[in-house]
């Protein structure tokens, strides 16, 4: 019976990649001397500090066209509230998001019912499982979740048949 899983990951290579080509930058550019303005790699993404919340927003935007230069998809990021840190200065988490929340899921497999296909979907832990008895059927569920707008960058792997 062929199937496919519907995952969000995110290339950690490509990440780190435009982590660095960002840190190089601000560490260059002529409107970041003397400001401050640091972007740190953390195990959930990414903290960006610096003395005015004008750099944090501006490094922020360096950040995400470096990521979208790598195609690494922004809807990935989850950018957190602005706070204020020690001498005067800001900090902002900006995590990265992983797997398909619950509630994502569950979209995906009402809309995948609502669509009147002959496929099964199933939640896995943070994926997705689709299964039909043919090809045709897995690639029709496909464009239509390519068309919907969850949110959330979807990637379909394990293709079998």
């Amino acid at each position: 019976m062929p199937s496919f899983d519907v995952v969000n990951k995110v290339d950690g290579a490509e990440v780190q990649n435009a982590f660095q080509q960002a840190f190089k930058e601000l560490a260059q550019r002529y409107d970041f001397k003397g400001t401050e303005t640091e972007l740190e790699r953390t195990e959930q993404g990414f903290v960006i500090r610096s003395s005015t919340e004008g750099r944090i927003e501006a490094a922020f935007e360096v950040l995400q066209e470096k990521l979208a230069k790598r195609k690494v998809s922004l809807k990935n990021l989850d950018p957190q509230k602005m706070e204020p840190g020690p001498k005067s200065s800001f900090r902002q988490a900006v995590h990265l998001k992983e797997g398909i929340a619950v509630e994502k899921a569950r979209e995906i497999v009402k809309e995948v019912k609502q669509a009147k296909l002959k496929v099964q979907a199933q939640i896995m832990d943070d994926q997705v499982r689709i299964q039909g008895k043919n090809r045709d059927g897995l690639q029709t569920v496909m464009q239509l979740l390519r068309t919907l707008d969850l949110g959330v960058d979807l990637q379909f792997i394990n293709m079998r048949d």
